[in-house]
């Protein structure tokens, strides 16, 4: 069995920052992550992102609790959903759309592909 802990979510230090993928105008998002991929089909870890918007293209199924601020995802052909520090999300695999952060996001998450 393996154990996967983070401790201090909230301050951890993480380790890579990257712009985001697919970004949708200025400013571009910058996201910065500490994970651990695990032998089972699982990602773990805590994320992080700073204002802008950028289309989701992870197709895995995602388990994700906002640590701090505000966002909005928009599924493709669904309703906004207005995000805040405090909120669970869990997107069904294929779940695309639009990321618009409006205040610094930090999430932890699961990934399961």
């Amino acid at each position: 069995m393996s154990i996967t802990h983070f401790k201090n979510t909230a301050t951890l230090k993480l380790d890579e920052s990257n712009p985001v993928a697919v970004p949708l105008g200025t400013p571009v998002a910058v996201a910065s992550t500490t994970s651990v991929e695990r032998d089972d089909g699982v990602e773990t870890g805590v994320w992080e992102c700073t204002p802008g918007r950028w289309r989701r293209q992870i197709v895995a199924q995602e388990f994700c609790h906002f640590i701090q601020g505000r966002c909005t995802f928009t599924p493709d052909g669904g309703e906004p959903l207005h995000i805040d520090a405090g909120d669970a999300l869990m997107l069904p695999a294929n779940s695309l759309g639009i990321w618009d952060i409006q205040e610094t996001v930090r999430k932890t998450y699961v990934l399961i592909f």
